[in-house]
């Protein structure tokens, strides 16, 4: 076991580290030692907290993706995906329908910038890896979701969380604060 400390937040980190014989090198020979280190305290890996504004069911949906992407990168894709469509459907207010035509119409809409319209219109084609066999042209294997994938869905919902929830919020809290000052003063308020 080896304990660490978050440089960003100072939170206690611990990994569990294996000692693994990746390959016999011949008679009497052990082998070349490997070491693998799983993170295992704070389950769900180093994701930063939610803001507040961050509604609670979309910030459930987000932390259990979170929490299993260390065990199942597929199951936290797919997690991460249901709560972009909770998201779309709710923030964005698209039509109900399947995950890429509602990614479709946001595009469509052309409300994003561009950083997290990429993203989404990327996850249409990391989805299908996360919720179908697709098998590689090359190989014939079933191409699985990597961890690093899992990852950038859950940093593309943090991107649209800030951007439909965080910054709205921010934006009404200071126009209320300068339309108080403005009353204060006997102007009218901010529109």
């Amino acid at each position: 076991m080896l304990a660490t400390h978050c440089t960003a937040c100072g939170r206690l980190i611990l990994f569990l580290r294996r000692t693994v014989w990746e390959r016999w090198t011949g008679a009497g020979d052990r082998g070349i030692r490997a070491q693998k280190d799983t993170m295992v305290w704070p389950t769900g890996g180093a994701r930063s907290r939610l803001p507040k504004e961050v509604p609670p069911k979309h910030a459930k949906e987000y932390r259990e993706a979170a929490l299993v992407l260390s065990g199942s990168a597929k199951a936290s894709a797919a997690i991460s995906r249901r709560c972009l469509q909770l998201l779309l459907r709710e923030a964005a207010g698209v039509k109900p329908c399947d995950l890429a035509a509602e990614i479709q119409e946001v595009l469509d809409r052309k409300m994003l910038p561009t950083h997290l319209a990429e993203a989404i219109d990327a996850i249409r084609t990391l989805g299908n890896f996360a919720a179908h066999p697709i098998k590689s042209k090359n190989t014939g294997e079933i191409i699985s979701v990597e961890p690093g994938e899992a990852e950038w869905l859950l940093d593309t919902l943090d991107g649209l969380f800030d951007f439909f929830f965080v910054r709205p919020a921010v934006l009404n809290r200071k126009r209320d604060a300068l339309n108080k000052k403005l009353a204060d003063a006997g102007k009218s308020p901010l529109k």
